[in-house]
This record gives C-alpha cells, sequence and structure tokens, in this order.
C-alpha cells in the first residue's frame, strides 16, 4: 500500500519505544524497587486493577503476569462502581493498582481515593506524577516516556506495560525476568523495524477483521483491536483463541483478515493451532508464530522471556497500524471524536 500523508507524530512516537523503555528502567528502577519492597512487605492477598481503554489492556496484560509469576488473583475493579455509585469494596489487604498515563480521569482518581480509604495499598502508574490520581494514591510509578502528542497511545503504553511489569518482577525478586527487561530496549529496536506489510496488504478491501491471542499476549490483542478501530477506521474484534471457534467465527469468509498474537510460551503451539482451523475456513491468517502450518508467519522479535514477548509484539504492531491509517488517508494523530486525556466522571 502506497503512503499518501507524510509521517505522522505517531511513527515519532513509536520510534522513542526503545529509548522510552530504557529511560523508564534507568531513571524510574529504584523508584519501582523500592515499591516492591513495600508490596513484599505487606504481601496482599490479591489485586484489583483500575483503568480504562488502552490502560486497562495492560492491566489485563498484568493480570496474567501476576498469576503466572505470584499465584496472586488479579479482579479488574469498574471505576463507575466509587464514582458513580458510591459503593465502597472490601480490599483491605489487597494491592489496588490504577493505571492513566494522564492521571485526571475523575473515575480512576476515585475509585484509587476510595480503594485506600477502604485499607488498600493504593499504586498510580502514571505519566503525570503530579496529577490528582498521584496525590489520591499512596505511592505512584512515574513511567518516564516523556510528552506524547498523538492521541493514540504508543510509548505510554509500552512503558506502562513495563512499569507494571518490572514491579510484579522485584516484588517476586525474579532475577530472570528483571534481566529480561533491562535487554527489552535493543529487542524493541527490531521489533519497531519487523516488516508486517503482509498484514498491511491483506486489509486493503476490508473493514473489518478479527485479532487473537491467548494468555498475557491476548491483551495486545485487544489493544490491537481498539488501535485498528481508533486510528484506522477499521472494525476490529479481540477474542481469545479459545473462544473465537464458540460462535464469532461464522462471520469468517474468504480472505476475512486474522491476526493472531502468539507469545513464546504455553499457549503458543494453541494459538498456531486455531490460526490454521481458521485459515482453513478461508480466512487469510497472519500469526507471530513458527509453529503453524497454513496461516502465515510474520516476523517476530522474540525476547529474553515469555512475558516480555507481548511487550515487543504490540511494538511492531504500532509500527504496522501506522502506516495502515496513511495508506487509508486517515492523520493517525488526531481520530476523530476523540482526544488526547478522556475524563469520565
Amino acid at each position: 500500500m502506497d503512503n499518501p500523508m507524510p509521517p505522522s507524530q505517531m511513527r515519532a512516537e513509536i520510534a522513542e519505544i526503545p529509548q522510552a523503555v530504557d529511560r523508564l528502567l534507568t531513571q524510574g528502577g529504584a523508584d519501582v524497587a523500592a515499591i516492591a519492597r513495600v508490596i513484599r512487605q505487606r504481601d496482599p492477598a490479591f489485586i484489583v486493577t483500575v483503568a480504562r481503554g488502552s490502560s486497562d489492556h495492560i492491566c489485563t496484560y498484568l493480570k496474567y503476569a501476576a498469576e503466572l509469576l505470584l499465584g496472586v488473583p488479579v479482579a479488574s475493579i469498574g471505576p463507575s462502581i466509587a464514582s458513580i455509585y458510591g459503593a465502597q469494596l472490601k480490599v483491605a489487604g489487597s494491592l489496588s493498582l490504577a493505571v492513566s498515563q494522564s492521571g485526571k480521569s475523575p473515575d480512576i482518581v476515585e475509585m484509587s481515593r476510595s480503594a485506600g480509604a477502604q485499607g488498600a495499598l493504593t499504586v498510580a502508574v502514571t505519566n503525570t506524577p503530579g496529577a490528582p490520581l498521584s496525590a489520591n494514591s499512596a505511592h505512584t510509578i512515574d513511567i518516564h516516556a516523556g510528552p506524547e502528542h498523538s492521541v493514540a497511545a504508543t510509548k505510554t503504553f509500552v512503558t506502562s506495560a513495563v512499569a507494571g511489569l518490572l514491579l510484579l518482577a522485584e516484588w517476586k525478586q525474579d532475577r530472570a525476568l528483571i534481566r529480561a527487561l533491562r535487554n527489552l530496549p535493543d529487542h524493541l529496536d527490531r521489533a519497531v523495524a519487523a516488516d508486517w506489510s503482509p498484514v498491511e496488504q491483506a486489509l486493503d478491501g476490508f473493514d473489518s477483521l478479527f485479532t487473537l491471542g491467548r494468555g498475557p499476549v491476548w491483551a495486545m490483542s485487544n489493544e490491537a483491536a481498539l488501535k485498528f478501530k481508533e486510528t484506522c477506521q477499521i472494525h476490529a474484534e479481540s477474542y481469545s483463541s479459545a473462544e473465537v471457534l464458540h460462535g464469532p467465527v461464522s462471520i469468517v469468509g474468504d480472505g476475512f483478515p486474522v491476526l493472531c498474537f502468539a507469545a513464546g510460551d504455553a499457549a503458543e503451539t494453541a494459538v498456531a493451532d486455531i490460526a490454521d482451523r481458521i485459515s482453513a475456513k478461508g480466512a487469510r491468517v497472519f500469526v507471530t508464530s513458527d509453529r503453524a502450518q497454513a496461516a502465515q508467519a510474520i516476523p517476530t522479535v522474540r525476547t529474553d522471556h515469555p512475558l516480555t514477548d507481548p511487550i515487543a509484539l504490540i511494538t511492531s504492531f504500532y509500527a504496522m497500524v501506522e502506516r495502515v491509517a496513511l495508506a487509508r488517508g486517515i492523520d493517525p494523530d488526531t481520530p476523530r471524536h476523540l482526544q488526547k486525556v478522556t475524563q469520565t466522571t
């Protein structure tokens, strides 16, 4: 596909992802480790997350990571429970993790405040430490992403995910994962440059597609579906690969695009198998794995740990989806009907 528009601010911010992650690790690593020590001493029995939109996809990713790493169950709380309904939840003894790049959305702020008042240890993950969310949380993790001007979050998504994963790794004292995170910027340099142009070409003539994943990488499938809608005006639906055959596959026709996210973990073979099964129904299926037989493998940057693989995959996706938007004559920096900070009550 030809690019009729010049490179976007979104493109520049995607290119900054490796440096932003390195900045987070070098400038913010000690603060994250200190907060993790407090959490380790408190030994919370469960985690609750507070977020919306892309930030909620980060929380889905961290849910899988926390349950796999620590055996600590994670539940997502609807912010309106506090802001609209005024309900008080029994969250004493928990860790409350609120993720918001702006730290300004009133419902996120109120839910974090309420959780703290009910006895939760509250931690904010944000790009604006001076925002109201920080003032209403016991601890704040600065993601050190730097200014992000494009409406579509990219480097703040990645740095928030890395910050949350680093917090979990430091909490567990998982040296292998901490090393993998330290090495991540180099992998992300390669991820930005990955050639996903076959996916771009397969989208010609289609305004609908599926994105699939399983386990931690399913969160990246959710984020990808949102970005297709947000930046390209393409109707994308995200499903767990374990669920897509339970009804949604009925709309698949010849050439229907499907993008399957697979990390190098225990679910990779299962995702590749589903990719092949959907391909057999006539879909044009792409998968980030070399284990598929019928679906088309696309360039995949594997990192030093299964839990960091999804971060490289979403980085490659961002680089691709920006090109799709430009090819469709859409400015990805200013999606229609949207603004950078969405404040909901």
